[in-house]
């Protein structure tokens, strides 16, 4: 059954339409953490070349292996001839170095070492090859729920079959955050000079973090393929933003709408006091219970981010099989929200039983029972005569 009504948000607003965005990014994903609120998808799904931004899968890896103890911090680990090979960005490693793992991380996220990758693929893989540990990201790629992931490599060099959605590197960036929390701080470290070497390399390239907005990660990446992209994360008061872009054409292109969409997205959308267990939201008719009804209440206090300019009501629906069988327990689900934001995906909530109600004792079943049979003839005589 599905009953229909429009909640009012408890907070006062104009009636206008929600401020759209426009980012110029070629796909684009903006994730709001703290309510699981999606604010932007643009081309979301779509397997791009991730470039330096899929060293967040290596780094992720990496930091399993320290939890379960397979490396340390303090472990030095061998350069290969490999590994020292790799151009772009490195921390310009050779084959006489043994170099602390926590020296490698810092080397992967302040100055995107494509060498420092390759060490820790190579410590990590199964066969010792950086192949082997490819491999291994694309499979646990796969059982943390990224779904547009392959990888040919552990640093983004361009491959074929190297491919990354940016809403897989949102979900991959809030796992790093919910997963690995000792460590996130370092993502916002804005320089590391590895051994006096390469002094012109030592500054972090995320734009965001010179920036007074919040930002405290994660990673860029750049190949001609890709075009300039960012994995950025900002927090501003209780309120965490992650988001991806991709397909920007140049390093201030990529500054600037970084900017521009971390503001939009703390600027534009507030919460919303939508509903709470005190105020029932419909209410459940009862089958053979000592009560013929029960409300339905959310089971917590329901916040909503919604865009600023938004309605004062939101178009929702209460979808749940009637009548409910008794007994029914305090705090039961029973039945469904799903609030429908203007421009914004539906989210659904459960709701449940505000008290319990016993099963009706044997003479209010007859009774019950009666009253449905009386019923059901007098439609029918109804229908006869019609």
């Amino acid at each position: 059954m599905r009953n229909l009504l429009m909640i009012a948000a408890l907070v006062a607003s104009t009636a206008l339409p929600a401020f759209a965005f426009d980012t110029q990014a070629r796909a684009a994903y903006v994730y709001d953490q703290t309510t699981g609120t999606v604010l932007l998808s643009k081309n979301a799904d779509q397997s791009l070349p991730p470039a330096s931004m899929s060293k967040l899968m290596t780094l992720y890896m990496t930091f399993e292996a320290l939890g379960d103890g397979r490396l340390t911090l303090n472990e030095r680990l061998p350069v290969s001839e490999h590994a020292m090979s790799y151009g772009g960005s490195t921390m310009f490693l050779d084959t006489t170095d043994r170099v602390a793992v926590e020296d490698l991380i810092k080397g992967v996220i302040v100055l995107s070492g494509n060498d420092a990758c390759a060490v820790l693929a190579e410590a990590l893989s199964p066969d010792g090859t950086e192949a082997g540990f490819a491999r291994m990201m694309t499979e646990r790629a796969k059982q943390i729920g990224l779904t547009q992931s392959t990888f040919a490599n552990s640093n983004g060099w361009p491959a074929p079959g190297h491919r990354m959605s940016m809403k897989d590197l949102v979900v991959l960036a809030d796992h790093l955050m919910q997963d690995f929390p000792q460590y996130y701080a370092l993502f916002s470290q804005r320089e590391f000079a590895f051994d006096g070497r390469a002094p012109q390399n030592t500054r972090n390239r995320n734009p965001l973090l010179a920036l007074n907005i919040g930002a405290d990660g994660l990673k860029t990446g750049h190949t001609e393929e890709a075009g300039y992209g960012l994995v950025g994360s900002a927090k501003q008061g209780e309120r965490r933003v992650i988001f991806a872009m991709s397909g920007l054409a140049s390093q201030q292109a990529r500054a600037e709408e970084a900017e521009r969409v971390a503001t939009w997205a703390f600027r534009q959308f507030a919460e919303r006091h939508i509903a709470d267990p005190k105020n029932p939201l419909a209410t459940a008719k009862v089958w053979m219970g000592n009560e013929t009804t029960v409300n339905l209440v959310p089971r917590e206090d329901v916040l909503l981010l919604l865009p600023i300019l938004s309605g004062n009501e939101i178009p929702a629906e209460v979808i749940y099989d009637s009548p409910v069988e008794a007994p029914i327990t305090a705090g039961q689900q029973l039945a469904e929200l799903v609030l429908h934001p203007e421009g914004l995906p539906e989210r659904r909530l459960p709701l449940v039983a505000d008290r319990s109600v016993a099963r009706a004792g044997f003479v209010g079943r007859v009774r019950t029972a009666a009253q449905v049979l009386m019923r059901k003839l007098n439609e029918q005589a109804e229908a006869a005569a019609n």
